[in-house]
């Protein structure tokens, strides 16, 4: 293996970026209409087409259909039918009937849902494929399946009486806590307007009567060459051949009548602000929203571009604020950001959204709109400015180097934005030089005057969201006075700036030596035995210039804990982690990292502890750097930040009780796993047990002795580069002065977890707002040693074999679902190298809670009939394909062999040849596929489950405990009547989850059929 670096490495690349050239900036200069890089024109029936080279990944392409076609369209009989026809567009056109399109597709390795798909927003409608491009005709037959969809969807009774029980189920799936929220602000964004009353998703009664001559009036009316492009990146040997793919197969396509203009619906603007105090529930926690909207900026000269720029760096300014705010003494809110998005068509909007204690919306309502207030007044410092200027130059940098590495589907998505929103494509090269010119002239004064945008007089809108009513219209208007009246005054300080120190290792640390070195050329890795006992294994490759991934792993975790320690010891990676793990304040190590690309993270499971970095080549110091503060810094805690995280956590138990969802999964685990503290959902009383000072010492211990750790390196990395620094930051970590945490892999403690031995169904009813339906059918797995390599990879088809063929029956066939899932867990067992395997394989799909029992016995009617009778050539072939297209894929990418180096290391044949380990791995592989056959394929589903599938399982249903119309009146309220709907519930803190809010471009994402 040659370890030299090549002339033009990373350095030089990178050395290509600081001396490329700054333009001569002529801010009325326009940029361009043409797109950049792009095989670019127009057929004569009016058909747009974007083609494109690109070899990333190798033998794919990106391709796709625009639409300028959304729901913002139909009128008020149709709506919900533009996104009925995308629907029907995967169910039956001309040439395909039945969901053959997905069967074919899946044929060829295109799976369903990852690589073939489609949305419908207000605006538009796109629909999405990612096919392999290694035969001649697979490149062709794709492009005429995107020709299907732009004339040929048939809309037949029996076509869409089939697909109506799926796009129900997409409805009703819609109407949780979270949609009802999205639903309410959005309406009251767009109040005026007819966006307002065309949501995507649609009416349910509708969708459940709408006749087919409706939907195909809507489809004859709007899908028109003429509003429609074709974008096809990928690795084509010439693009001209494509173009001529793209002529054949749309250019015969003429107009039947003259196309119609596509209407302008405005969204009208507001001198006074809205307001709204949204009570939902089931509502995961509480939050403030604060949107103001504008017209959408256009992108036109160089002038045009300054300004996105300066407006990136005031949200990055500001969201650097805020969140230093959120890691205050006694803080407004437990997290809080801004962002800037287009909404539709003719609006964009900038939002600040936070969570909250219960009861704090009105002080995070305040602080939110202090802050905007202080930068008018007193603007952002030279120094925020200076951060900000680097953070985006350290993005553009990336961007540049790694411009010839490009996914195909983020150029897909760039030339659909030119098509859909006319926003030009310069390319990176043109756009670095931009940046690097433009950046350094941009002052905090031209970035602070944004704030003036950030006024409650432009169109702005503010929502509170709660569980119960706590904050009124009154108070919030109170606010808003209020402040008006702190910033007339003048009453607002100037915003006082923490120390940051210069350097994250103050004294650098001796640096170690090898012991051992070990090439192993079977998969191009050096492993490394440092002084320290550390084990180091790193993999050079080329797919990205400017990454370079690691993951650290040592032996013993939660598992090895008795019960009284448990929960105080589980919260300790989030303790520690609000002080500080890398000996400083998140905060302050925020602006230490301003303009590097470097982040680590810890995760301490129950039988691992791992540390998992992210760093661009020449910030690998950094990241190494943090990795030593990780094993040299002692946390401790601290009353503040421990009472912010309990405060959390106990929010989000709160938040869990609300929630249908958790009750249900917590049953699910019960019932599986057994009711053992580990896995147990945490209750209050266990936060209020929490012992600080323990928890922060567990930490501590978990990350103290590097000579149980293994490391695995891989990315764009220079081993005369990397070799020191590893020597330096890894090798000198020092060892404890006794052994912490030694752990044999054979000995550690394992899980308490037994499957039932029989049948066992359940209906858990849970008080709900809207009736929702899910279900969880399990059944055990039982894996034998010393064949495991091979069941393993079975298990893997199985479960893929599983997915494919419920969704065939309970989709396809019945129309009943919208999609279904097939996981498999193994996880709960100790990773020791002797012994059997225990886990479970789970099905889970939503669905009418009428008809949900109905379902999961078609559903164990269809695994028996594979055990009995096996499934077809062409099953074993699609799964076969789409296994081995996404094993390609894999194949280059970074994350894809850091995850294989660690399971060979991980693996139960590993005795200290990594080579050995993953090839071992490979062969088992590569045996199953060949033989997979439907005769194995029979077989495996009787061995592994068991035989017959329906003498041994659970089923978990979750059903509404009431009346969803009693439960409106008695649960759901909003003190806005006549407002209502958005936004996105996230978040988590110690494995419960806590609530941050986000709004997001109103749209639905289908997995189509």
């Amino acid at each position: 293996m040659d370890l030299l670096p090549a002339e033009t490495s990373q350095i030089a690349k990178r050395h290509g970026f600081r001396s490329l050239k700054l333009v001569n900036v002529d801010m009325d200069q326009p940029l361009g209409e043409k797109p950049f890089g792009v095989e670019y024109g127009v057929l004569e029936n009016g058909l747009r087409y974007y083609v494109r080279s690109n070899s990333k990944p190798k033998m794919r392409a990106a391709l796709a259909l625009a639409v300028k076609a959304g729901s913002v369209l139909e009128e008020e009989d149709e709506r919900g039918v533009a996104h009925i026809v995308e629907h029907l567009a995967f169910s039956a056109t001309k040439k395909y009937t039945n969901h053959d399109i997905v069967k074919f597709l899946e044929s060829i390795g295109a799976e369903f849902g990852a690589c073939q798909n489609a949305v419908t927003s207000s605006d538009d409608t796109v629909y999405e494929l990612f096919v392999p491009v290694d035969k001649p005709e697979l490149l062709s037959q794709a492009i005429s399946v995107l020709a299907e969809f732009s004339t040929e969807v048939r809309v037949s009774t029996d076509d869409l009486e089939k697909e109506r029980g799926a796009v129900m189920e997409e409805y009703r799936g819609n109407r949780n806590a979270n949609g009802r929220m999205q639903d309410a602000h959005w309406i009251l964004m767009m109040e005026g307007s007819k966006y307002a009353d065309r949501l995507p998703i649609g009416l349910e009664k509708v969708i459940r009567t709408v006749p087919p001559e409706i939907v195909k009036q809507f489809y004859r009316k709007w899908y028109h060459l003429h509003n429609m492009a074709v974008i096809a990146v990928g690795d084509f040997s010439d693009t001209q051949s494509v173009v001529e793919l793209i002529r054949t197969h749309f250019g015969p396509k003429s107009l039947a009548h003259d196309p119609l203009p596509i209407p302008h619906f405005p969204v009208p603007s507001h001198e006074e602000p809205r307001f709204s105090c949204f009570v939902e529930s089931e509502a995961a926690g509480s939050a403030v929203m604060i949107s103001y909207k504008m017209s959408v900026d256009e992108l036109k000269t160089v002038k045009d571009y300054k300004d996105l720029l300066t407006e990136s760096m005031f949200l990055y300014a500001l969201n650097q604020r805020l969140f230093k705010i959120s890691r205050r003494k006694d803080p407004p809110f437990f997290s809080c950001s801004a962002a800037a998005d287009v909404l539709v068509r003719p609006v964009k909007a900038y939002m600040i959204t936070s969570s909250c204690k219960e009861k704090g919306t009105i002080e995070a309502l305040e602080s939110m709109l202090i802050e905007v207030a202080r930068i008018r007044l007193h603007g952002f410092s030279e120094r925020e400015i200076s951060i900000v200027r680097a953070l985006l130059m350290s993005e553009v940098e990336s961007a540049y180097l790694e411009r010839d590495q490009m996914q195909s589907t983020s150029l897909r998505d760039e030339y659909l934005q030119h098509f859909l929103r006319n926003e030009p494509v310069v390319g990176i090269e043109y756009e670095a030089q931009l940046q690097k010119t433009i950046l350094p002239q941009i002052s905090a004064l031209e970035v602070s005057k944004y704030s003036e945008k950030l006024r409650t007089s432009c169109s702005c809108v503010i929502k509170t969201m709660e569980p119960w009513a706590t904050a009124t219209v009154d108070n919030l208007k109170a606010v808003v006075s209020k402040i008006s009246s702190l910033e007339e005054e003048q009453s607002i300080s100037p915003w006082d700036d923490e120390h940051i120190p210069e350097e994250i290792v103050s004294n650098k640390p001796n640096p170690g030596n090898i012991v051992q070195q070990l090439e192993f050329s079977n998969i191009e890795v050096t492993e490394l035995i440092l002084s320290n006992g550390m084990r180091v294994c790193y993999k050079r490759t080329d797919f990205f210039d400017d990454q370079v991934l690691f993951t650290g792993f040592s032996y013993g975790g939660l598992s090895e804990l008795p019960e009284s320690e448990y929960f105080s010891c589980s919260m300790g990676s989030t303790i520690a982690g609000e002080i500080g793990v890398f000996g400083y304040k998140p905060s302050v190590l925020m602006d230490m990292l301003a303009g590097k690309r470097a982040e680590v993270g810890t995760k301490v499971g129950a039988y691992m502890r791992t540390f998992s970095g992210d760093c661009s080549p020449s910030d690998l110091e950094t990241a190494l750097q943090l990795v030593y503060q990780l094993f040299t810094t002692d946390v401790k805690p601290g009353e503040e930040e421990v009472k912010i995280v309990m405060q959390m956590a106990e929010e989000a138990v709160h938040a869990q009780e609300r929630d249908p969802y958790t009750a249900f999964a917590n049953r699910v685990r019960e019932l599986n796993y057994g009711n053992s503290y580990f896995f147990r959902p945490i209750r209050i009383s266990d936060i209020q047990k929490v012992d600080p000072l323990k928890a922060c010492q567990y930490f501590n211990s978990c990350f103290k002795d590097p000579s149980t750790f293994t490391v695995v390196i891989v990315g764009n990395i220079d081993p005369s580069i990397a070799g020191p620094l590893i020597l330096q930051y890894l090798g000198g970590i020092p060892n404890p002065p006794e052994p912490v945490l030694h752990f044999n892999r054979d000995d550690l403690r394992g899980l308490p977890f037994t499957f039932p031995a029989t049948v066992i169904r359940e209906v858990v009813r849970s008080p709900m707002v809207e009736a929702q339906c899910s279900v969880q059918l399990c059944f055990p797995v039982e894996l034998q040693n010393e064949t495991m390599m091979q069941e393993i990879h079975f298990v893997g088809f199985l479960s893929k074999l599983l997915e494919t063929k419920i969704m065939q029956v309970l989709r396809f066939k019945h129309g009943q679902i919208y999609s279904a899932g097939v996981s498999v867990f193994l996880g709960g067992n100790k990773p020791s190298r002797i012994g059997d395997i225990r886990g479970d394989i789970s099905i889970n799909f939503s669905c009418d809670p009428d008809i949900s029992s109905m379902l999961v016995d078609i559903a164990l009617d269809e695994i028996l009939h594979l055990q009995k009778e096996g499934c077809s050539d062409e099953d074993v072939s699609a799964v076969l394909e789409i296994e081995q297209r996404a094993h390609e894929n894999g194949l280059q990418e970074n994350y894809y062999w850091l995850d294989r180096i660690l399971r060979s290391y991980q693996s139960r044949v590993y005795f200290g040849d990594v080579g050995m380990s993953f090839e071992v791995q490979d062969e088992g592989r590569s045996k199953v596929r060949e033989m997979l056959t439907p005769s194995t394929a029979q077989s495996a589903l009787q061995r592994i489950l068991p035989f017959p599938c329906k003498k041994q399982y659970t089923v978990v249903i979750l059903m509404p405990r009431a009346s969803p119309v009693k439960l409106l009146t008695s649960l759901f309220q909003s003190t806005h009547n006549s407002y209502s709907r958005k936004a996105k519930i996230l978040a988590g803190v110690a494995g419960v989850t806590v609530f941050a809010l986000t709004l997001w471009r109103y749209s639905r994402r289908s997995n189509k059929s």
